[in-house]
């Protein structure tokens, strides 16, 4: 297998889960990975998830294309079963928090003073209500993490390449307060139609929340360019996987 070339800030990795992508900033900070299509996220791949980042258990969510927050605190019992929510902020080292995505931007935080974390499933409906911010904002919040001090990975999602959408997403993103000349920067239109490049508009999103833009990295992998690797559910439809970025709180 050929693997599809990453920036110098990310690496990939043979590993237990199978092959796994990294981002060097970030890992220097906690322990994080994001899954290709070799592992098929069952039970026991979650439990070889949270092993590889040293910890005790994978917390993952019942996804629903939002910016709700769910947060995971250090001595307090983990949530039951699946919580309903996009967006997953912990300082329990002992958990794996982890979001599930097939084209959707997931993207993993991290403090560099106090290691907590946050992952984030963020599809063009958790972009247009600003998942990433309310990530870095239920970090502040809750753990203290000034957006200055974050470090962020955006790992393999859909891209601007690929991304054929409709007016009514324009709209969405306009409905939803966006400033207009960064609507006109993330919708591309080639050959009379649009297409959508997600991990900018969460780079920016990122960037007007407080976090600075050289501490953002994103691996810049379209999902529907490397079928090989990553899967796709615009490519690939029902017959799609799903992978997972995940990462856990500094011990």
């Amino acid at each position: 297998m050929t693997l599809p070339p990453v920036p110098e800030s990310f690496s990939w990795t043979e590993s237990p889960a199978g092959l796994v992508l990294t981002c060097r900033p970030l890992d220097a900070v906690t322990p994080h990975l994001f899954t290709t299509r070799q592992l098929q996220l069952t039970a026991d791949d979650w439990r070889r998830v949270a092993g590889l980042l040293g910890a005790r258990q994978a917390v993952t969510l019942n996804q629903v294309h939002g910016r709700d927050v769910v947060v995971v605190r250090a001595g307090a019992p983990p949530p039951v079963g699946q919580p309903t929510g996009d967006v997953l902020v912990s300082d329990d080292p002992a958990a794996a928090i982890a979001v599930r995505a097939a084209d959707c931007a997931p993207l993993l935080l991290a403090d560099t003073r106090s290691g907590a974390a946050a992952a984030v499933h963020a599809g063009w409906r958790g972009t247009a209500a600003g998942a990433a911010a309310a990530a870095v904002d239920a970090l502040r919040q809750h753990f203290g993490a000034a957006p200055g001090n974050l470090i962020v990975a955006i790992g393999p999602s859909i891209g601007a390449c690929c991304y054929e959408v409709g007016s009514d997403v324009v709209d969405a993103f306009a409905a939803a307060g966006h400033p207009r000349h960064l609507v006109d920067r993330w919708f591309v239109v080639r050959n009379a139609r649009l297409y959508l490049d997600v991990a900018g508009a969460n780079r920016d999103q990122l960037v007007l929340a407080g976090v600075p833009d050289a501490q953002i990295h994103d691996c810049r992998l379209c999902t529907a360019m490397h079928l090989d690797v990553l899967t796709s559910y615009r490519a690939e439809r029902e017959r799609a996987g799903r992978m997972a970025g995940a990462i856990r709180a500094r011990a």
